[in-house]
């Protein structure tokens, strides 16, 4: 890592640019390995961000036009 922010703006198609492209594919595999991530419920995600928002169902429902289905979030 700290080599990588030494030459984190190196040219593409340079040398330290080539390295930089190395240690960057080097640290990805490395924490999807290590500190795997999953993706959230989709749900989840519109439910965390609503309330990060202070939005209501009915403001969901603006957004996306179906009452019906911001009634999915049922935000409490």
């Amino acid at each position: 890592m700290e080599r990588l922010e030494l030459i984190f703006d190196a040219k593409s198609g340079s040398k330290e640019g080539d390295e930089l492209e190395i240690l960057g594919i080097l640290i990805k595999k490395y924490e999807n390995e290590n500190f795997p991530i999953d993706l959230p419920n989709p749900i989840e995600a519109i439910k965390f961000r609503m309330e990060q928002l202070n939005y209501s169902q009915n403001d969901l429902a603006e957004v996306i036009g179906l009452k019906s289905r911001a009634s999915e979030t049922d935000i409490k």
